[in-house]
C-alpha cells in the first residue's frame, strides 16, 4: 500500500480534504452532488438504511448528505434526558435526529475533525433550533481518537460510517469506553471487510475516503471493542446495503469496483455492520 493510505497523518489529511470538499460543495471529493460513502441521492441512501420519512422531513436542509451506511439512532434506543455523542458528525444528520429523541432535558453532541463540516453543522443547528424548538445540540472540533469529552459523562455513543476512516481504531474504541458512563451504550454503523482487499484497491486513496480501504474484518471490530473493556457486544452484518450501493452507481464506488479482480463484486469484499455494546 502507498504511504497515503498507511501513514496515520496522511490518512487523516486525505480524509479531511475529502470531507471538506463535501461540506463546501454539497458534493464529494469525487464529483458534484455525490458523497464519499454513499450515493448522490442522499434521500435514497437514508431510506435505504432505515431512516423513516418523518425523521428526514424534520431535518434542516443540507444536514443529510448521503453519508450513512446504517441507522445508529435506531439501535441506540435513546431515551429522554440522555447525553449522546456522535463520532464524525458531519453536517449534523444523526445529531439532530438524536436531539429530538433525548428531548429538552437531554444533550446531543457532534464531534468532527473537519472545520468545514463544523461550520456547516453549526449553521444547520440554527435552523434546527428554529424548526424543532430545541436548544440541546452542540458541535465540537476534535479527532475521534482524542474526544473532547470528559470521562464517564456520556450515556450513549453513536457513529455512522466513520470509524473505518480512523488510522487508529483501537484508540477510538478505548476513547468510547473512557467517556461512557458505567452502563453507557454504543450504537455504531460502519463498513467491515468480509475478506482482505486486493492490494490494488487497498492502496487507492479513493477507496480510503470511500470507506472501503480503511475497513477491517468484522471480527477485528469485535476484538477491539472487547479489548477496550466493552461488554454485551453484538455485531450484525447488513449485506443488502453494499448491493444497493452498486445499484446506485456512485462514481467513486464504480471506480473501486472496476479495480476489483475480474468476476468479483464489492459485496464479496465488504459489508455494512451494526455494532451494539455497553460499558460494564
Amino acid at each position: 500500500m502507498t504511504s497515503e493510505t498507511t501513514n496515520p497523518e496522511s490518512v487523516r489529511q486525505k480524509v479531511r480534504e475529502g470531507y471538506s470538499a463535501i461540506a463546501r460543495q454539497g458534493g464529494s471529493c469525487c464529483g458534484p452532488a455525490k458523497s464519499c460513502c454513499g450515493s448522490g441521492n442522499a434521500h435514497a441512501v437514508a431510506t435505504g438504511v432505515g431512516y423513516d420519512e418523518a425523521e428526514l422531513a424534520a431535518l434542516p436542509d443540507g444536514a443529510n448528505m448521503g453519508l450513512s451506511c446504517g441507522n445508529p439512532t435506531a439501535i441506540a434506543e435513546l431515551k429522554p434526558g440522555e447525553v449522546v455523542v456522535d463520532l464524525g458528525s458531519g453536517g449534523g444528520f444523526d445529531v439532530f435526529i438524536a436531539a429530538r429523541k433525548v428531548g429538552p432535558e437531554g444533550r446531543a453532541i457532534g464531534i468532527d475533525m473537519t472545520p468545514d463540516m463544523l461550520t456547516k453543522a453549526r449553521k444547520n443547528a440554527v435552523t434546527f433550533k428554529q424548526k424543532a424548538g430545541l436548544d440541546n445540540v452542540e458541535f465540537r472540533l476534535g479527532e475521534i481518537e482524542h474526544l473532547p469529552v470528559a470521562d464517564n459523562s456520556v450515556d450513549v455513543i453513536i457513529s455512522n460510517c466513520v470509524i473505518n476512516l480512523s488510522p487508529d481504531k483501537p484508540q477510538v474504541w478505548r476513547e468510547m469506553a473512557r467517556v461512557l458512563k458505567p452502563g453507557g451504550r454504543v450504537a455504531v454503523s460502519d463498513i467491515a471487510l468480509l475478506r482482505p482487499l486486493p492490494p490494488t484497491v487497498a492502496s487507492m486513496v479513493e477507496a480510503l475516503v470511500g470507506c472501503v480501504a480503511g475497513a477491517v474484518l468484522a471480527s477485528e471490530t469485535e476484538r477491539m471493542a472487547k479489548e477496550a473493556g466493552l461488554v454485551d457486544i453484538e455485531l450484525i452484518e447488513k449485506q443488502g446495503y453494499i448491493d444497493a450501493m452498486t445499484d446506485w452507481n456512485d462514481p467513486l464506488f464504480r471506480k473501486i469496483a472496476e479495480s476489483l479482480p475480474a468476476g468479483t463484486t464489492m459485496g464479496e469484499f465488504v459489508t455494512s455492520i451494526e455494532v451494539s455494546a455497553r460499558k460494564a
